[in-house]
């Protein structure tokens, strides 16, 4: 009994010196910012009275004089802004050595062009754009945006981001917060969008052209982003290669653009399994998502389709290589040959949008949460920048972190075989 009251008393206590300091913080503040604004208050007195012995007392004076008088009085009258919780820092580099980037530092910094940047920023600015208060300016919009995609492009932590630009910690992580929340609202559902018809008709015509595959509108695929573990359900997390991460499952067309992403599910979860949580399978299994149009392909009819890998399941609208099991023939290993040689702009756009972005390359070390959120932003980005013509640097790519290899597809395949042997015949003429 005397242990838990000694107890209750060091804890009330520690309770009674943290709000004693906390009201004796605050009281000094308050007095700081008190004692500014009387020092203001007495140097514009102090002002007013020396200028009007000034006129008083002088009785010749020229326009030129008094108006520089005049103009030196109402400088002194404009008091300065109080501001209690602001720290100096270091500003040099984004005020002086920023504007003078040429289109080469610009890419090399930002991963993209001054021209797409303001643009970016025009987009943004209604969700993004502060407003000033009585004890502080508010940081610039274009700094914020700016220190966002710094984030993005390096992945660096806060600290370092915040000496860079002259700011805290916390003002780096509440940028990328509120970057990635405009991006999500106004930037991800303008450029990642299910295709409309005529859009799925330039898809395919596309694929056509270039690979001669027929009714093809993409290219699916899985790729594992690497996150800190969380405290809850780690294990969920932790994928077949030993490390922490979450999946983000893409939909590519022949150019490498997304039009279908979906992102957050724990690295643990077979692709196939987070296939099926999509709105994807929803809506494509039931018939509501790619229109009707289709055309005999090797004596079947056929619709427009994407394709995969053998870890996801044949169905009508999505296609997959025949599984090697030593038994393949010619015709086989043809139609696999082909169907790979599309199916690795998938691939090839994942590689991009890491090199581009690499805080989806390294280990994030932020909240799940805003980790998925920055996945879905750098999605949308890519397709800003490749849609823009930005200049994508070789010299971006790094070794890729060793990923969970493919899994044999969970569950029956029920559908697309005919249409899998029809496009065997039609690409062995």
């Amino acid at each position: 009994m005397e242990d838990v009251e000694k107890i209750v008393g060091l804890l009330l206590a520690v309770w009674f010196f943290i709000t004693t300091n906390s009201q004796e913080m605050t009281r000094k503040r308050r007095l700081v910012a008190r004692r500014g604004i009387e020092a203001a208050d007495a140097r514009v007195l102090a002002a007013r009275r020396d200028y009007w012995r000034t006129l008083t007392t002088t009785t010749t004076t020229t326009a030129t004089n008094t108006s520089s008088r005049l103009q030196c009085y109402l400088k002194l009258l404009r008091r300065p802004r109080p501001c209690v919780w602001m720290v100096d820092r270091a500003t040099e580099w984004w005020n002086v050595i920023v504007p003078s980037f040429t289109h080469t530092q610009w890419v090399e910094n930002f991963r993209m062009s001054e021209e797409t940047y303001v643009y970016l920023c025009n987009k943004l600015r209604p969700a993004m754009e502060k407003q000033d208060t009585s004890f502080r300016v508010c940081i610039p919009f274009k700094k914020r945006v700016a220190i966002a995609l710094w984030k993005l492009a390096t992945g660096c932590d806060y600290r370092s981001i915040g000496h860079l630009f002259g700011v805290s910690k916390t003002t780096v992580c509440r940028c990328v917060q509120d970057f990635c929340a405009a991006a999500e609202t106004l930037l991800v559902p303008e450029l990642i969008r299910s295709p409309d018809r005529e859009k799925f008709a330039e898809m395919a015509a596309y694929t056509e052209n270039r690979w001669g595959l027929p009714q093809c509108v993409g290219a699916i695929d899985g790729s594992h982003i690497p996150i800190l573990a969380p405290q809850e359900y780690h294990c969920d997390y932790f994928n077949r290669k030993g490390w922490h991460s979450i999946i983000l499952q893409g939909v590519v067309d022949g150019k490498g653009h997304f039009w279908n992403v979906f992102a957050g599910m724990p690295g643990s979860m077979h692709d196939a399994r987070v296939l099926r949580l999509s709105t994807l399978w929803e809506l494509a299994s039931r018939g509501n998502y790619f229109p009707a149009c289709t055309r005999n392909i090797g004596g079947v009819n056929a619709g427009y389709y994407i394709l995969g890998d053998n870890a996801y399941p044949l169905q009508n609208w999505l296609i997959k290589p025949f599984a090697d099991t030593g038994r393949l023939t010619e015709e086989h290993v043809t139609y696999n040959k082909k169907i790979c040689r599309v199916r690795v702009v998938v691939e090839n756009a994942f590689g991009r949008l890491k090199g581009r972005w690499r805080c989806l390359m390294k280990r994030n070390d932020c909240d799940v949460k805003l980790v998925k959120s920055m996945v879905l932003t750098c999605c949308a980005l890519h397709n800003l920048c490749e849609s823009h013509g930005e200049t994508y640097d070789d010299g971006w790519d790094a070794p890729a972190a060793a990923e969970p290899g493919v899994a044999v597809a969970q569950g029956a395949e029920e559908e697309g075989r005919d249409i899998r042997e029809g496009l065997m015949r039609y690409l062995n003429p």
